[in-house]
């Protein structure tokens, strides 16, 4: 069987193929985009987007909102304000302000480039009168437990926020937009992605395109190229509860001639009342350890390609046959698998990734 690193070495060729700064640095040369006058980043990607443009064009106004600890690509004259994912704080409110502020100062001949990816739902957001953060952070709490995927759980966030769904661009009064989106959905959505904070209005009189620039779709087509000849399956279908996609992907594996397969997309998770620490991605490499338990020949790595998984430090883990024993069921009973993949030393810790396309499994079958 390959060691861990080579397991890794796939994972990470997907991640860098959507790295923000180069995916953005790629589209402003293939699209020949004009000079902003402004620019606005907003999601888990925003300093590393924002640092293309710095690239391209040297010093323009921009303002960043991004998760804590993901500045390190931010151009240095750059505003920036940092907040907390996935589940809002004081400093989302913020954010939320900054950006409506600076659409709304933007000049009647402006062109403003508005950069987003994933995480920017969390990130910035303004209240409609009478809703609390307090209540916010709650409904967010039982959105995230629920089990919902992001379009459900996006739709909701955009029927209470003041920025998100096209509402952010109605203030604007310049003459262009021009939108780049790193997508951490399914099918790619302007209007889903952040939950629409950079999606235009339903009505508006000025100039707007928008463009995806990186998505899982390109992440999985870079992972399997560093594959090569052993890919044998490279689908997005990670979009299921993860108890059922452990028993899904086990039994696929199970069935499959010798290779690695490349799965990308978003499972789902239903929370018990106080989760402990861990995310979607750690959950359903505990479930899958407890289906190959005892099996020699398998290995699986399944991680988020922003470098965290849920409120963690760590993108998701690397599982095999030896890794599961009984302490597990608790582990996943109470939601608190991060500290018991930890202690088996198989958690994956990348750090930040200047991206945000959803997930990506890294299986590996060997029959020998």
């Amino acid at each position: 069987m390959s060691s861990k690193n080579d397991l890794l070495a796939i994972w990470h060729s997907g991640v860098a193929a959507v790295q923000g700064r180069s995916s953005v640095n790629s589209a402003l040369a293939a699209h020949q985009i004009t000079r902003p006058d402004f620019v606005i980043a907003a999601g888990k990607a925003a300093a590393s987007m924002a640092a293309a443009v710095h690239d391209t064009f040297g010093k323009i106004p921009t303002l960043i909102v991004t998760k804590y600890g993901h500045t390190e690509d931010a151009p240095k004259h750059a505003i920036v304000v940092q907040s907390a994912h996935p589940v809002p704080d004081e400093a989302s409110l913020a954010g939320g302000a900054a950006i409506q502020d600076a659409i709304s100062k933007c000049e009647k001949d402006a062109h403003l480039l508005f950069l987003v990816s994933g995480g920017a739902s969390s990130l910035a957001e303004v209240l409609p009168a009478g809703m609390t953060l307090n209540d916010l952070t709650l409904e967010t709490e039982i959105l995230l437990a629920s089990g919902k995927d992001i379009h459900a759980m996006n739709a909701r966030r955009k029927e209470v926020s003041q920025i998100k769904g096209g509402k952010a661009l109605a203030g604007f009064k310049g003459c262009k937009i021009t939108a780049f989106a790193i997508s951490d959905v399914q099918g790619d959505d302007v209007g889903v992605i952040g939950s629409g904070i950079a999606a235009a209005p339903d009505t508006f009189d000025f100039e707007y395109n928008s463009l995806i620039v990186a998505s899982n779709q390109i992440a999985r087509q870079a992972a399997a190229g560093h594959a090569g000849t052993s890919a044998i399956s490279n689908l997005e279908d990670m979009y299921d509860d993860v108890t059922v996609l452990a028993t899904k992907i086990v039994a696929q594996l199970r069935a499959s001639k010798d290779g690695i397969h490349i799965m990308g997309g978003e499972p789902t998770v239903v929370l018990p009342s106080n989760p402990g620490l861990g995310g979607r991605n750690m959950m359903l490499a505990a479930m899958i350890a407890r289906e190959i338990k005892g099996t020699t020949g398998i290995r699986v790595l399944v991680a988020g390609t922003d470098g965290t998984d849920g409120p963690t430090d760590a993108a998701g883990a690397l599982v095999d046959g030896k890794t599961w024993d009984e302490s597990g069921h608790l582990a996943i009973q109470q939601a608190n698998v991060a500290p018991w993949l930890d202690a088996k030393d198989v958690l994956i810790r990348s750090g930040p990734t200047g991206t945000n396309v959803m997930d990506l499994l890294i299986a590996e079958v060997r029959s020998s």
